[in-house]
């Protein structure tokens, strides 16, 4: 078997660190120049796609087979059976029929609402750049196979496991597979002996490690469960923890059950104290166990999440996790970093002025050398330097860097010119004005020291430029030995300060609309910067942003849990804050009850995008960023995300009508049924006509993903609570159930009807009520204010015409149905005119008392226990 072939690809790619590279380029069949596109489909297709986790491709017929694996089509499918073999044949044909239309329609809308949001998470799938065909090509990383050569820079994730064929300035953060958290120094040579069984050796690079510096190019030795991580993965992977929206949907699931294993069971024990037939009170529970059992909310979930999630990519946001849109519309706090979000992320270098604020030339030539040679992950400052004006740098020889990172701050350059080597550093003001102790003056060669007078000069120049709204740099140099090939942090010090670079990025147009829009909809926004204090908070005004309060770095590092604890609703800005800062600002939020969304973009963003409780990055992020995040926003634009957050409760509102509908009438009628075997010489309905109106029921409610959504619902965060569930339940269920109580004592006692006709009138008139009471409930508005999509109408009002219509039709004696007489009829029309009128009362009246619906802050700290669970 080639090498290529093998499954034990760990054991392979141990072997591959300290062999020639002629032996490796054998064993893999591969070249420096890459694959052909042949070889490489041929490769893919024996091996698979470079996955942890393959995805199952199940033939469409197994996926509808597995449906009937459920626990309560099994009992229906018993059910069928018993009927069968007791020669109900007609019971047995429709409870089978009935079942499996059901479990078409649940499968073929779940089907199609997965695909479409299959296609949309491949949108945003993470890529990378091969040598396929000896040219640079963009291909999913899931199509890699080994013995392609891949391309890497800063801010990638490492795509799968590669032995490194060049490397400059790579550094490489394996905190996935060594727990380290700093960033480890990578090369292209051979591992020594003694490394090669090493975790990670020098010159490997691993499936789901983050590039922080560097460039590299590297041969894919492993892939998939091949991989490192893949050979671990199974010890590793663990279910995350439930979000608000996963709790909720579990929290009403065992609502039902309960109330369902009550209900069966006094049904049960009250048929068999009337001594009634076994068989049928044995058909019956199980029919009233189906009634109660909400099988579509699976369907209406996924469906609704799906067509939420294709809206939104309409609004240019794709998602990558359906329940997220949940989060992004409970969603009651923002916090974003200032660039590219309030700014235009348009930077131009304005200025650079030595410690006096006089123009200096020298700050520039500095800036440009170590802009020019990093080849860590460029920012748009280092960007506008290079942009400025181009510097002939073909006199300098780049020896040596000291690639940025988000605890020092700064990014540091060994270069030499006219056999002079220079250590140049470049960063955080503040923190390089710490490590300097000269200063040299623009248009002079003399360095002075860096006393108590000069630093406040310094730092004067420094708040300055800042309340005139310029973002700085401070850059330094310091001479060193000739011989001297290795720069590491312990070499910034010491330094002569050259003086600042300022820069401008005006304030984003749209930005202060978006924040005001946000704020009608019950989201604040807090800004979590690296900056400084004086530019964040000039851009803030420009935008006409309120400052409540400003927390900076250096404080926050001294402050204990509690203390930040009570500071966040008073704090606006957090300014000049470290990556685990920022992280520990927003577990905060979330401890306080917050529901909390994070828009960040770089490698320093993936911790923050992690913790907060919907994360959001933007196309053009860094693969660090995009993977950690659960929404991609295709534009880096605030009103993006608040059409996201709009669409986001719109989607939760649609569910919870289902929810809400199935927990007061739906719960009601089932709840008349068990309470009318006590009073009945005769089962309410047949088994067979009860799971005839769930299934007409649930039907009619197939369009209620599409329906539309009053900005009332809109308005403000939603989450679930199942307090508020329960209570509508118990005012509107019983409210129900008076009705269907006052139609028996019509049915018994006026009209004389007889079993058949009882039946049959009762489940005209159920379906009427569960059904049109949809036109109640969907609105907390008066339902003549606010129309039903068309659709949502047209099932509903289709459904209960076909209920009217089938005593009348030649389906009738299969069912058990009579023809009802008109007097009856027109009796059963008024008592649902009468139920829709008091029911409409009822809810209004309890708008009016308990103030919010399920999806407002009202009961923030139950969503905040379902976060925490």
């Amino acid at each position: 078997m080639d090498a290529v072939d093998r499954k034990d690809g760990p054991d392979v790619a141990s072997l591959m660190w300290g062999r020639p590279w002629d032996e490796v380029y054998a064993d893999l069949r591969a070249s420096a120049d890459g694959l052909s596109m042949a070889d490489a489909a041929a490769r893919l297709a024996a091996q698979g796609p470079n996955l942890l986790e393959e995805p199952g491709h199940q033939h469409l017929l197994l996926g509808l087979l597995k449906r009937f694996t459920n626990p309560l089509v099994l009992v229906l499918l018993f059910a069928a059976s018993v009927a069968a073999v007791t020669h109900e044949h007609a019971s047995a044909l429709i409870i089978g029929t009935i079942v499996v239309l059901s479990v078409l329609i649940d499968y073929v809308q779940e089907h199609r609402a997965e695909t479409a949001a299959e296609a949309l998470r491949q949108r945003v799938a993470l890529s990378v750049e091969v040598l396929r065909d000896g040219h640079h090509q963009n291909l999913p990383a899931a199509a890699l196979v080994p013995g392609d050569v891949v391309l890497l820079s800063a801010g990638n994730l490492v795509p799968a496991d590669c032995r490194l064929i060049k490397a400059e300035d790579l550094f490489v953060n394996e905190a996935l597979l060594t727990g380290e958290p700093y960033p480890v120094e990578k090369d292209a040579r051979n591992a020594p002996a003694a490394d090669e069984q090493a975790s990670t050796p020098d010159n490997g690079v691993f499936m789901g490690c983050s590039v922080v510096s560097g460039t590299a190019q590297a041969l894919v030795v492993a892939t998939g469960r091949a991989t490192r991580i893949g050979d671990i993965a199974g010890a590793l992977r663990k279910e995350p923890p439930p979000t608000a929206f996963t709790y909720g949907i579990r929290s009403f699931g065992m609502l039902i059950v309960r109330l369902t294993v009550l209900l069966v069971l006094f049904v049960l024990l009250v048929n068999l104290l009337f001594d009634r037939p076994l068989l049928d009170s044995f058909l019956f529970a199980l029919a009233l166990a189906v009634g109660l059992t909400p099988e579509l909310l699976p369907m209406v979930v996924s469906v609704t999440l799906a067509r939420g999630a294709v809206r939104m990519s309409r609004k240019q946001v794709i998602v990558k996790r359906l329940s997220a849109i949940h989060d992004l519309g409970s969603m009651d706090i923002l916090c974003s970093d200032k660039t590219g979000t309030l700014t235009e992320a348009r930077i131009k270098l304005a200025r650079e002025v030595d410690i006096e604020g006089a123009d200096s030339n020298d700050v520039f030539q500095w800036a440009y050398v170590n802009a020019a040679f990093e080849t860590g992950l460029k920012s748009p400052l280092d960007e506008a330097i290079i942009e400025a004006a181009p510097i002939d740098i073909t006199t300098w020889r780049k020896i040596d860097e000291v690639p940025f990172d988000f605890e020092r701050r700064r990014v540091s350059i060994l270069a030499e010119r006219d056999g002079r080597r220079f250590l140049i550093v470049k960063g955080a003001p503040e923190d390089v004005l710490a490590h300097a102790s000269s200063y040299r003056l623009a248009g002079s060669e003399v360095v002075r020291p860096l006393d108590d007078g000069a630093r406040a000069k310094a730092l004067a120049t420094l708040d300055r430029l800042g309340d005139e709204g310029f973002r700085l740099l401070g850059v330094a140099w310091r001479e060193v030995e000739p011989q001297r090939d290795h720069a590491g942090a312990m070499d910034e010090r010491d330094l002569t300060f050259a003086g600042f670079a300022a820069f401008l990025d005006p304030p984003k147009d749209s930005a202060s609309a978006a924040i005001k829009a946000l704020a009608a909809l019950g989201v604040s926004v807090k800004i979590i910067t690296g900056d400084n204090e004086r530019v964040t908070r000039h851009v803030c005004s420009a935008l006409g942003i309120a400052i409540e309060g400003i927390l900076n770095g250096p404080e926050l590092a001294n402050l204990s849990d509690e203390a930040l604890f009570a500071r966040l609703p008073v704090t606006t800005l957090f300014c000049r804050v470290t990556p685990p800062q920022k992280a520990r600002i927003i577990r905060a939020l979330r401890r306080r009850g917050h529901v909390v969304g994070y828009l960040g973009d770089g490698i320093n963003d993936a911790p923050s995008l992690q913790a907060a409780d919907v994360g959001l990055s933007v196309d053009g992020a860094v693969d660090v960023a995009k993977d950690a995040a659960a929404l991609i926003l295709l534009k880096h634009d605030l009103n993006v995300l608040v059409e996201g957050v709009r669409e986001g409760r719109r989607t939760f509102a649609n569910i919870m009508k289902y929810v809400m509908m199935g927990t007061s009438s739906n719960f009601g009628n089932m709840f008349s049924m068990a309470g009318a075997v006590v009073i009945l010489p005769f089962l309410p309905m047949s088994p067979v006509q009860i799971l005839l109106n769930n299934l007409l029921y649930d039907t009619s409610e197939i369009a209620i993903p599409l329906d539309r959504v009053d900005d009332a619902m809109i308005a403000r965060p939603r989450h679930w609570d199942m307090d508020f569930v329960r209570n509508f339940m118990l005012l509107l269920g019983p409210v129900s159930s008076l009705f269907d109580f006052f139609t028996f004592g019509l049915l018994l006692w006026v009209f004389k009807a007889g079993e058949a006709l009882f039946q049959t009138s009762w489940f005209v008139e159920s379906m009427m009520t569960q059904v049109l009471v949809i036109f109640v409930i969907r609105t907390r508005a008066r339902p003549w204010r606010s129309r039903p999509h068309p659709l949502l109408a047209a099932c509903s009002l289709g459904i209960v015409a076909l209920a009217v219509f089938l005593p009348y039709s030649p389906l009738a004696a299969w069912f058990g149905f009579v023809p009802l007489p008109l007097d009856i009829l027109l009796t059963l029309a008024a008592v649902t005119g009468l139920y829709l009128v008091l029911a409409e009362q009822a809810k209004h009246w309890f708008f009016s008392r308990h103030g919010r619906p399920p999806w407002s802050r009202s009961s923030r700290r139950s969503a905040h226990r379902l976060t925490s669970n």
